[in-house]
């Protein structure tokens, strides 16, 4: 027998950080192109970045790279990419609108409020305490002190819910692209897809991950938690 659907209201959201809270591709745009200019290797153009975000970073550089690349070459680039992100300003990157509202408005509801993203754990650290600090409880990337797999594997979101003291049945994934669906049925919790990130909302249904709930306003996430 299929496992129930969660169903509203619930108290605990998690959030994908690239295209579902933070505008980040100005930057990443950036920073990809500096990382390849350093090996004398072709920029990349905007398009093409957009095209290769949501994977985590050493799936961005490795598709940045030219077919062909030798592999320590596409290694040197990914790890300058790195290194050079700790220290890059990350200016050009911003909650999208409506971001930070809903988060307060999720929190003063009493909402549990969490971060699981496919970039490099101590990238989501040192961006989230940028643009967003202290705006959610728990925030978690690819790799870290627990050395979590990428998504769609459920692993880093089941211990981020439990983290947060909380359960699947009672938990919302947020993200924008099919990937995010993906680890939200994998993890068992309710799944919403937005509109506004780095991937075409046709996407989720072209690749077999519709969302339980599709948005095009932050502030429709509300529906699904508690009133006050």
């Amino acid at each position: 027998m299929a496992a129930e659907k969660p169903t509203p209201p619930f108290d605990t959201f998690v959030f994908d950080v690239d295209g579902t809270l933070l505008d980040t591709l100005d930057d990443l745009v950036v920073l990809t192109n500096d990382a390849l200019a350093e090996f004398n290797l072709p920029p990349r153009t905007r398009e093409e970045i957009n095209s290769y975000v949501g994977n985590g970073v050493k799936a961005l550089m490795y598709q940045a790279v030219p077919e062909g690349t030798p592999q320590d070459v596409a290694d040197a680039c990914l790890a300058r990419w790195k290194e050079n992100y700790g220290t890059y300003p990350n200016d050009l990157t911003k909650p999208y609108p409506g971001i930070p509202a809903l988060l307060a408005e999720l929190r003063r509801r009493g909402c549990k409020l969490g971060v699981l993203s496919n970039k490099f754990d101590g990238g989501v650290q040192f961006i989230m305490n940028k643009c967003l600090p202290d705006a959610v409880d728990v925030q978690h990337g690819e790799g870290g002190p627990q050395n979590f797999p990428r998504k769609p594997d459920p692993t880093g979101l089941l211990t981020t819910i439990e983290e947060l003291g909380s359960a699947p049945a009672r938990t919302v994934y947020i993200g924008d692209s099919p990937g995010d669906i993906h680890v939200a049925r994998n993890a068992g919790c309710y799944a919403v897809g937005v509109d506004w990130g780095y991937h075409d909302p046709a996407d989720f249904a072209a690749e077999g991950w519709e969302p339980d709930l599709l948005v095009s306003d932050p502030k429709q996430i509300l529906v699904l938690a508690p009133e006050v």
